[in-house]
Formats: C-alpha cells, structure tokens, sequence
C-alpha cells in the first residue's frame, strides 16, 4: 500500500517519498500480516509528519511509523 503525500499539505520530492515508501512498508512487516487498516493509516501519517519536518532516513522514518505501537502476534491456534 503506497503513501500518497499528496493528499497532505505540500508536495514531497521523489528522493523523500522513496523514503517514506521503504519506512511504511517496513514498519508494515513488522506488524505481522500487515497490520489494521486503521493502524496502518496511523503509521502512514506519522511517516508524513516526520517527513514534513525534513526527517528522510528510512530507518528513522520507520521507527517514528512505530513509536508506541504495541506489536503482538496472536497466534490463531490459541
């Protein structure tokens, strides 16, 4: 599921939004099956803010998708 920045305030260059696009599919991996859509919507958005504010490493960009989630897996067998 890519990021569209421009449904946001301003305009993203192409360096910033293959960045954003490695961090959200990334920080998607680690919940497990993707995640919620509304949980992924909310990390969508924290990419967006942190790229708004000049932040372009994926890693960090990933680790601010994640801040405060509680990643869990449930397993289906229990």
């Amino acid at each position: 599921m890519p990021i569209d920045p421009s449904l946001e305030q301003g305009v993203f260059g192409p360096e910033a939004t293959v960045a954003m696009g490695e961090a959200f599919e990334a920080a998607c991996k680690e919940l497990h099956g993707g995640g919620d859509p509304e949980v992924r919507k909310l990390m969508a958005k924290r990419i967006i803010a942190a790229a708004s504010r000049g932040e372009l490493d994926p890693v960090r960009l990933r680790a601010a998708a994640l801040s405060g989630l509680s990643v869990i897996q449930i397993s289906s067998a229990a």
